[in-house]
């Protein structure tokens, strides 16, 4: 098994849980692992053969950044008229 995401920040545990599950949706297995103590981080792994997709597949569900979220709220309002 490889890393694919490790963080101890604030956000960790929720961004973890959201690749563990968008992996398991894509059918690319992976582990979850938590440290006993909340500080020392979150680590998802997925086999070695499947790195490349799941790279792939957790880029695509990156945020777009500022201006994506500008457009998508603007999109949001013109369909509400």
């Amino acid at each position: 098994m490889e890393p694919l995401y490790f963080s101890q920040t604030i956000e960790a545990e929720p961004e973890a849980e959201v690749i563990k599950a968008l992996l398991d949706a894509s059918g690319i297995p992976s582990t979850f692992s938590r440290s006993p103590v909340p500080t020392l981080g979150f680590q998802i792994k997925v086999p070695k053969n499947r790195v490349d997709d799941a790279v792939r597949t957790t880029a695509a569900q990156q945020p777009a950044g500022p201006e994506a979220a500008a457009e998508a709220e603007a999109a949001g309002e013109e369909g509400l008229r």
